[in-house]
């Protein structure tokens, strides 16, 4: 492995393993005769390495401001590695008043105006796999963890989570994960771990990101507000947006009960049902 990569950076004098990330078996800042570079990879043959393949696809077609280009990939020796250009910055403060979230808005503008590329991959569109997704949680009762909130609310989320796919048809350029650990801010936001682009409409990371205001301290209100000045976001449906904050309670609910992001994803619900 080491070998391979060396045949594109050159010597290696220093490697810093990466802080956060957790989809591949080796991701580490670089130093090389030409700078820094930023290397991830996994086992060619591991049933996760489809989220590098995804994401050395999409590269060439990203905002040339908004993410690290793709140096090169290579496949050797039974790994798969890709190298990036090396982004300085910190995990974007999504936190009230944090001085990120011009930066974070700017470039999650530039994300939702840009068209999706054509790839020869249909499973990229949002609004199949979304509703297969439902398809299979909504034939199920809400998990025993749910919070109690959602267990006394069952009937109405389902019926509203139902609804989610019908407004998830079109053809912009969705981030998908737009967390805190995805987002590096320096004198500008940059966003890394393409793995789960998809194609849709285009206020969806903007929704996402609605949760994870609020999962920082932002009121749902707040956080609405926020996303509001996001060109996409401002002109989506407000049924749309209610039914897509149920699928995230219901299919959150399921995947990670305990966490941050699915109590914001559930506040942001309880929300916007109240009538806001």
């Amino acid at each position: 492995m080491a070998a391979a990569v060396s045949e594109h950076t050159g010597h290696v004098t220093e490697a810093e393993d990466a802080s956060a990330g957790r989809n591949s078996a080796v991701a580490a800042s670089l130093m090389t005769a030409g700078g820094w570079i930023f290397c991830k990879g996994i086992k060619a043959d591991d049933r996760q390495a489809f989220m590098h393949r995804n994401e050395a696809a999409v590269n060439p077609f990203l905002p040339r401001d908004v993410a690290p280009r793709l140096l090169w990939q290579v496949e050797n020796d039974g790994w798969l590695l890709l190298g990036f250009e090396h982004v300085s910055g910190q995990h974007a403060d999504y936190s009230p008043n944090s001085p990120d979230l011009p930066l974070v808005a700017k470039t999650a503008q530039v994300i939702s105006q840009t068209e999706a590329p054509t790839i020869a991959d249909d499973r990229r569109a949002i609004q199949g796999q979304w509703a297969a997704a439902l398809d299979r949680e909504l034939a199920l009762a809400p998990p025993d963890n749910a919070h109690s909130w959602s267990r006394e609310n069952a009937l109405t989320i389902k019926e509203w989570a139902r609804r989610a796919p019908s407004y998830l048809g079109g053809s912009a350029l969705i981030h998908s994960d737009l967390n805190p650990f995805n987002v590096l801010v320096a004198d500008r936001a940059q966003v890394v771990d393409w793995a789960w682009w998809k194609t849709g409409p285009a206020w969806v990371d903007a929704a996402h990101l609605v949760v994870r205001l609020i999962a920082a301290g932002h009121s749902p209100a707040e956080a609405e507000a926020w996303a509001a000045q996001l060109d996409g976001f401002g002109s989506a449906e407000p049924e749309g947006m209610t039914a897509f904050a149920a699928s995230l309670v219901r299919l959150w609910e399921r995947k990670f009960a305990i966490s941050d992001a699915t109590e914001g994803a559930r506040r942001w619900l309880e929300y916007r049902l109240n009538g806001h």
